[in-house]
C-alpha cells in the first residue's frame, strides 16, 4: 500500500507539472498571467467604485429635474392672479 502511494507521488512529480514547472518559458507564462490578472483587479477596483458612484450621481439628478417639472407643472395648472 505504502508503495503504491510513494509510487504514485513519484510519478505525479514526475508529471507535466514538473515538465511545465521546469520549461523557462512557463516562468514567462507565469508572470503574464499575474500582470493580466493583476491589471483586472485593479480595473475591477477602480470601475465598480466609480460606476456606483456614477449611478447614484444620475439617478439623483434625474430625481431632482422630475421634482422641478412636477413643481412647475403644478404651478403651471394654478390659476394667474392679477
Amino acid at each position: 500500500m505504502e508503495d503504491s502511494i510513494s509510487d504514485a507521488l513519484a510519478e505525479g512529480l514526475n508529471g507535466p507539472l514538473s515538465e511545465a514547472l521546469a520549461d523557462p518559458t512557463a516562468g514567462s507564462n507565469v508572470m503574464a498571467f499575474l500582470i493580466v490578472a493583476g491589471l483586472g483587479l485593479g480595473m475591477a477596483l477602480i470601475y465598480v467604485p466609480l460606476r456606483i458612484f456614477l449611478t447614484a450621481t444620475a439617478r439623483s439628478r434625474r430625481l431632482r429635474l422630475l421634482q422641478r417639472i412636477r413643481r412647475l407643472r403644478e404651478e403651471l395648472t394654478q390659476p394667474v392672479e392679477g
